[in-house]
């Protein structure tokens, strides 16, 4: 097995909804804004060469979106995700298995693109992975969340025939070497890909921990669903990603792809952060 970062570029969202009830004046140090109040995140993706598989969680926020959506989102960088895979020696088609951890638009955007009125598959030779319960709420959203699932980045998934569900039991087997541990805080039933690589344990945080600066417990999203639910979730992985030497995939942190945690007087800290190639 391989496993390579995908960079497919940045973006910005509010600071206040990314850190929820913590005061700018400490969010801030870690994460500082714009004269608009606006972050920068990143798109991490994550390729996985695994035998005759070649599977991609997660795809960013694509390119299909009307200029008006973007301009919200300011839109940055010079990464996209056919270059990320070009530079590998990799083309989409290529792909075999996309994963979507869940379908709010950051994360499954660029599994779907428009080819003039018409709306295809990206992928047009891999299975689309995703979760029966997850996928019901997305197509049924709610008034708060609906904004983040857009018709037109999952309908056109299950139309193509390439969707295919797993089960919703935390730790169900996925391959050989990657298991789905399940979330409920940030929307329902998000998937975060726990893979078994040269004799470590990586766990793909989706955004459950979008970034290194928030990991204290009270720094969850405003976009959170079920905050007090992210609040238990998130103690419960980091206190195991501690007991167990995880290392910790970052898919929004700006300037960190991956860490690893430790036990201080002061709570979970950072204790190293690395390349994933470094690995």
């Amino acid at each position: 097995m391989k496993l390579h970062t995908i960079d497919t570029g940045f973006f910005k969202l509010d600071g206040g909804a990314m850190f929820g009830v913590v005061p700018k004046s400490i969010w801030q140090k870690t994460n500082p804004a714009d004269d608009n109040n606006l972050c920068t995140w990143a798109m991490r993706c994550l390729l996985v060469e695994d035998g005759n598989r070649l599977m991609l969680i997660d795809t960013g926020i694509g390119d299909k979106q009307s200029e008006k959506f973007f301009s919200h989102y300011y839109l940055h960088g010079d990464a996209t995700l056919d270059k990320s895979l070009k530079k590998l020696g990799f083309h989409r088609d290529d792909i075999t298995d996309v994963f979507l951890t869940h379908l709010h638009f950051d994360h499954v955007g660029g599994a779907v693109v428009r080819e003039g009125e018409t709306l295809k598959t990206a992928f047009k030779n891999a299975v689309y992975w995703s979760n029966e319960q997850h996928w019901n709420w997305a197509v049924n959203p709610n008034e708060r969340e609906k904004a983040s699932f857009l018709k037109e980045n999952i309908l056109p998934i299950q139309e193509s025939g390439q969707l295919k569900f797993v089960g919703v039991d935390d730790g169900i087997s996925f391959t050989n070497d990657i298991n789905i541990r399940y979330v409920f805080g940030h929307t329902d039933a998000m998937m975060l890909p726990q893979i078994s690589y040269k004799g470590k344990q990586i766990l793909y945080m989706a955004d459950l921990l979008p970034s290194t600066g928030h990991l204290p417990l009270p720094y969850v999203m405003a976009y959170d669903m079920f905050p007090l639910k992210t609040l238990r979730e998130k103690k419960a992985f980091l206190n195991e990603a501690v007991e167990k030497e995880y290392i910790l995939y970052l898919e929004h942190d700006p300037v960190n792809e991956c860490c690893t945690l430790q036990q201080t007087e002061k709570g979970i800290k950072v204790k190293e952060t690395f390349k994933l190639k470094e690995i």
